[in-house]
């Protein structure tokens, strides 16, 4: 794949390019295949691909087949539906290619990238951003979604004697303080029940505290919270 500076054209090609492929500098389109488990999520985002000027729908595939339907040089385009286990063959194509994945909550997302995914976006972002982050994927850039990159990019702060609590957990960590329970922690932050359990054993673990009780006052011996 070409790419042109930005705004410009080369060898008179650019003024042929539709006006958003020229702005973002890329001349030809890149070859997306999307993959879902859930037939209806993969016909809305192949059409949201083939709205794109500067994508080209490679096809569309459970994730069963993506490792044998994935075509050289393409980005794939993974959603991976409501929180639960990841599928095997995401390791192997994030480990050999550029993987976008749509995720539901924090804990999906850091699956993900752990699992090799280049970027990580919300289900249901725009289509530009779609494209955007598959360009950038494919030139081996990582993107995160604004709430993803506040838990993974961020320095997180450190428990004395204990593992560091990121920001996502010191916020879990003061409505512990408040006596909310998980679903309620899930409502206050706008994250699923599956994701505030996550964190909420992710504190007690770093804590070394075996029940919410005793890592709240871990936590203000330690000065993390206010009691």
């Amino acid at each position: 794949m070409g790419t042109w500076p930005i705004g410009q054209a080369a060898g008179g090609r650019g003024a042929s390019q539709p006006p958003e492929a020229r702005y973002i500098g890329w001349v030809e389109p890149l070859p997306v295949l999307v993959v879902s488990a859930d037939p209806l999520a993969r016909a809305g985002l192949a059409a949201l691909v083939s709205g794109q000027p500067d994508l080209v729908l490679a096809g569309e595939v459970a994730p069963r087949s993506a490792a044998a339907a994935a075509p050289a040089g393409a980005a794939l385009l993974w959603d991976l539906g409501p929180p639960g286990e990841l599928p095997d063959s995401l390791d192997e194509l994030a480990a050999g290619g550029a993987v976008v994945a749509l995720c539901a909550d924090e804990g999906q997302a850091g699956d993900a990238l752990r699992a090799g995914a280049r970027g990580a976006l919300l289900r249901g972002a725009p289509p530009a951003a779609l494209a955007a982050a598959l360009h950038a994927a494919a030139l081996g850039l990582s993107v995160l979604e604004p709430p993803f990159a506040e838990a993974f990019l961020h320095p997180p702060e450190r428990v004395a004697g204990g593992e560091a609590l990121t920001p996502r957990e010191r916020e879990v960590l003061a409505l512990l303080a408040e006596g909310l329970a998980n679903k309620q922690i899930a409502v206050r932050l706008g994250i699923s029940d599956h994701t505030a359990k996550f964190h909420v054993n992710a504190i007690l673990g770093k804590l070394g505290a075996e029940s919410r009780a005793e890592a709240i006052v871990r936590a203000a011996r330690a000065g993390l919270v206010s009691l």
